[in-house]
């Protein structure tokens, strides 16, 4: 496998998500400066990032161009349980604005969600809805040139509930419904943790399917999965639940990165932790890299 062949590694910045999205305290520029020190291939950006506004985005754009960065995948958070259907329907134009950015940007893959687990969707219903509204939205993301790529989710930083296919049963009923070469599904690992899963049974059942992944490593820092439970209907991440340096969590990421390399993914993996900061990033950086190079940098 050639070196163009091998999977690229993109950034997310978990650390600075408020800084970024909420008091604004640090610009998208700043991010970008910062990111260019890391020696990854990309940025994958978060929707809350942008301003919808032609002069912020095309500056935007020339910023990755000026470090030599990609923008491969955009981070979506599309609400699709939604039971309004004026508020529904906002969150599927939200979504297709998200694909044309992507497309502005170069990306090729922008993110679905099922949407939030609220009591009062069943899961038929949810099932159902979710399925009709990403089907719907296919021929306009190969419009634009963009695959969907539906994560199997813990919990948007900014939402009540928790994923409504948070399970792996759910997941893979919804993913098994839609069979379209511009959709797929992005892989995190510690996710299938957090529901209290095997994430190596799951991707055993999505390997073929699998277009991005998320790399992360996920500890409690007290208490129990079952505790953690009892803390998922509210607003954003439970205190007990920590991003840690990627080869330092739960995860095993030579049995990972052996599976996917069985079904040739040579697409992109997006770092997501630095929650304590930039040297946390870098040491996780460093560790993706050794593990890419010993996976899939020689034929095996």
């Amino acid at each position: 496998m050639s070196r163009s062949e091998m999977p690229k590694l993109a950034a997310f910045p978990k650390c600075y998500m408020d800084q970024l999205c909420v008091d604004r305290t640090m610009t998208l520029f700043e991010w970008i400066e910062l990111a260019a020190t890391l020696g990854v291939d990309g940025l994958e950006f978060y929707s809350n990032f942008l301003e919808d506004d032609a002069t912020f985005l095309k500056d935007v754009r020339d910023a990755l161009v000026q470090h030599h960065l990609a923008m491969p995948m955009l981070c979506c958070s599309p609400d699709f349980t939604e039971p309004d259907p004026l508020r529904l329907q906002k969150e599927i134009d939200r979504e297709k604005r998200m694909i044309e950015i992507t497309t502005f940007f170069g990306g090729h893959f922008c993110r679905v969600l099922s949407g939030q687990r609220r009591p009062e969707v069943t899961r038929e219903k949810g099932i159902a809805q979710v399925v009709r509204v990403i089907k719907d939205l296919l021929p306009f993301a190969a419009d634009h040139g963009v695959v969907l790529n539906m994560e199997n989710h813990y919990k948007d930083n900014y939402w009540k509930y928790p994923e409504f296919a948070q399970k792996m049963d759910v997941f893979v009923e919804i993913v098994e419904q839609i069979d379209s070469p511009w959709f797929g599904v992005n892989f995190d690992p510690s996710n299938a943790i957090l529901a209290g899963e095997d994430p190596l049974a799951l991707l055993e059942l999505v390997k073929h399917r699998v277009v991005t992944v998320h790399a992360s490593d996920r500890y409690l820092k007290c208490g129990t999965i079952e505790d953690l439970r009892k803390e998922e209907d509210s607003v954003g991440y439970a205190s007990r639940l920590a991003h840690g340096t990627i080869g330092q969590g739960l995860n095993d990421y030579d049995k990972i990165f052996f599976t996917l390399r069985s079904v040739g993914f040579n697409s992109w993996i997006s770092i997501e932790d630095g929650l304590d900061g930039m040297d946390q990033l870098r040491k996780s950086v460093a560790f993706l890299k050794e593990k890419i190079h010993r996976h899939f940098g020689r034929q095996h």
